[in-house]
């Protein structure tokens, strides 16, 4: 995604989402923009993958041509594309002194009218048989709705290869993990990745333990994460629980493990593990259709809405696009079974088990039907919470783990952190993470580090708990099996994603909310499993590090970690600079001035657009922040949102059928707000 302000408000709400506030109707996929000219070449033939293919660059740099897309080699440039038309990633081989003349000369050589301003340049550490590596943001006009991202790395000498990105974004967001297959495995001619595989884990000692908290210790301060909860586990012991920094941003208070964070997406795990106790009862199995589970299942087709068995709900492959600006924008009064309803407003975009394509709103019918499966008779969220609590938290002893958002605000927790338009830490919009509430088994389960510990225990014991048999192995594991592909090295089961990169298998998955961010995580065959809670914006920087790092102390691996965070704070510091500039703070009072007074979009509700002391305030009801403005490359005006949390939502102003409108977009939709 786009390196921005709003590519950073959109991954801290990546993990869970709420449909509207009632059922209207679908916001319809954002139609193509007219395909940029394919680049003036001498015509050459193309090759058409029938599934992902190794292949080589001109020079010999291996990648994985990923299933459908077409290939073609144009001079000294390898450019493939998927179905769509209009969409290229360019792998181009070159020879010069330094990275910008490379990336000069692949321009030259894949697209030479290109014209996007460029917005930003960062540099990363050598990695993967790649050393120089630059990365080249450019500046879109959003109403292009692509995405334009240029990467050089050397791979010796004067030689470069350079890949151009130059995709529609509703495409780039829809085949994510076909663009994971090629880039994962690009990898310069004769290098071998460094694999843990067939090696002994050392102990966790005293000394390999205070590595770990020195590098999370460090990690916070580098990236402005206030607080940290960390838990690792053992051959069966608790190695180490606790927490470091501030349970809230410029107060006293160091956060324990019974601190509660919101644990976000890692809740999803926990839902199928509910459908997992199910399956062994021989109350469903996983091929059971959903109807037949809950008669009023349905999705925007009804052919879809057939297919869909119990696996499919929560295993992202089901072609079921985001729509997360739907409960980010409007979630007041919204109820289970109204998130429901909301999905029978939505289509897939891709074909079963095509593509990884992740969706709140399938995960959180998933939990409701194993909740109506066991209380029938109960509200849809009251049952899945008292199946919860019957099944998965009370048994494996997690006594803290809740959904209740009143109670966990009353106990010992966390508060939320995001960051300003200038980019320095400020408290975040907690307000809306309420969004999640109708959507719970999505994302809404508050946890600590030691009853997370607990759950990652049994996880690695394979179904034992307390020394006592919990569930048995074979429907546990299948919620590891892999669903859908991810990257190469990468699979998506059903709330699960197992990552094998570096030759042993990781099992882990991400929460995602507004000011929280964490990871759990396993490597069976070490027995050694870890959580790490976090309460700031940079949160997904840390607990991706802290993955590595737990491999290199466990295997004596490379050290890379401390240097991929420091990177990536470096990296953040310089786009929000760049974005920075951009933007007029206060929004331009002109072209404020231009605006109506109130917008209406059937999908995400209202906008009341305020004006009051210099400043253009932005009310949607459930949430409000001051706007900045932004002129675009193609001339438009867009308003961005500026609220630490909801940070970089930009919406363009325009005008349809003679009324102003605000348009606002997610990866694969628009959603155009007219004038009341």
């Amino acid at each position: 995604m786009r390196a921005s302000l709003a590519a950073l408000a959109l991954a801290a709400a990546c993990h869970s989402s709420a449909p509207p506030q009632t059922p209207t109707a679908a916001a319809k996929p954002a139609p193509p923009p007219t395909p940029a000219p394919v680049p003036a070449a001498v015509p050459a033939p193309k090759e058409h993958m029938a599934g992902d293919t190794p292949r080589t660059t001109t020079e010999g740099s291996r990648f994985i041509a990923p299933a459908d897309w077409d290939l073609v080699v144009r001079g000294s440039a390898t450019i493939v594309s998927p179905p769509e038309d209009g969409n290229w990633i360019a792998l181009v081989d070159v020879h010069a002194p330094d990275a910008d003349a490379a990336v000069k000369l692949a321009w030259a050589a894949y697209k030479p009218d290109a014209k996007w301003p460029l917005k930003v340049v960062n540099t990363a550490p050598d990695r993967e048989g790649w050393t120089k590596m630059h990365t080249y943001d450019y500046e879109v006009s959003p109403n292009e709705r692509r995405i334009v991202r240029v990467n050089a790395r050397s791979s010796g000498g004067d030689a470069w290869t350079v890949i151009i990105l130059d995709m529609q974004q509703a495409v780039l967001e829809k085949r994510g993990g076909q663009v994971g297959v090629l880039v994962s495995r690009l990898q310069p001619k004769g290098f071998e990745r460094e694999s843990f595989a067939g090696k002994t884990a050392n102990k966790l000692d005293d000394a390999r333990i205070a590595a770990l908290g020195k590098f999370v210790v460090d990690g916070q301060k580098v990236l402005d994460v206030p607080g940290v909860g960390l838990g690792i586990v053992q051959d069966g012991k608790v190695v180490f629980a606790g927490g470091f920094g501030q349970k809230t941003l410029g107060k006293p208070g160091k956060p324990t493990a019974d601190t509660l964070f919101m644990i976000a997406s890692n809740t999803k795990a926990m839902t199928t593990l509910l459908l997992a106790k199910l399956v062994d009862a021989k109350k469903l199995d996983w091929d059971t259709p959903a109807t037949q589970l809950l008669p009023s299942f349905k999705l925007g087709s009804a052919e879809t809405t057939r297919q869909v068995l119990v696996k499919h709900l929560i295993c992202a492959c089901t072609g079921m696009p985001r729509q997360d600006l739907e409960w980010l924008f409007q979630f007041g009064g919204l109820t289970p079974s109204g998130a429901l309803a909301e999905l029978g407003t939505m289509e897939p975009t891709s074909k079963f088990g095509e593509l990884f394509q992740y969706s709140n709103p399938m995960a959180a019918a998933a939990g409701y039907i194993g909740g109506y499966v066991l209380y029938p008779k109960l509200e849809l969220g009251a049952a899945y919470d008292k199946a919860m609590q019957a099944e998965v938290f009370g048994p494996l002893g997690m006594k803290s783990t809740t959904f209740d958002m009143a109670k966990a605000l009353r106990s010992d927790h966390a508060t939320p952190t995001g960051f300003d338009v200038d980019g320095k830490p400020a408290p975040a919009a907690m307000e809306v993470n309420y969004a999640v509430v109708p959507v719970r088994p999505a994302g809404g389960a508050w946890s600590n580090v030691n009853d997370m510990l607990k759950y990652i225990e049994m996880e690695i014991d394979e179904g034992t708990a307390g020394g006592k048999p919990y569930i048995s192995r074979e429907p546990l594991l299948a919620r590891r099996a892999p669903q859908v592909a991810m990257s190469k090295d990468a699979t998506y089961g059903m709330g699960l994603m197992v990552d094998t990169k570096y030759g042993v298998a990781v099992v882990h998955h991400g929460g995602d909310l507004i000011g929280y961010h964490s990871d759990m995580m396993w490597i069976p065959e070490a027995k050694v499993g870890a959580v790490i809670l976090t309460n700031g914006n940079l949160g997904p920087v840390l607990r991706e590090a802290f993955r590595r790092k737990l491999l290199e102390v466990l295997y004596d691996g490379k050290p890379e970690a401390d240097e991929n965070v420091v990177a990536a704070a470096k990296t953040f510091k310089e786009q929000v600079a760049a974005e920075r500039k951009l933007l007029t703070v206060p929004a331009d009072a002109g072209e404020a001035g231009k605006l109506a007074k109130g917008y209406h979009n059937d999908s995400l509700g209202d906008v009341a657009v305020k004006l009051e002391g210099g400043k253009t305030t932005f009310d949607l009801g459930e949430w409000k922040s001051e706007m900045a403005s932004k002129k675009n490359p193609d001339g438009t005006i867009s308003f961005v949102t500026m609220r630490p949390g909801v940070l970089g939502f930009e919406f363009v102003a325009g005008a349809k059928d003679g009324k102003r409108t605000l348009t606002v977009r997610d990866g694969q939709h628009d959603y155009v707000f007219a004038e009341k």
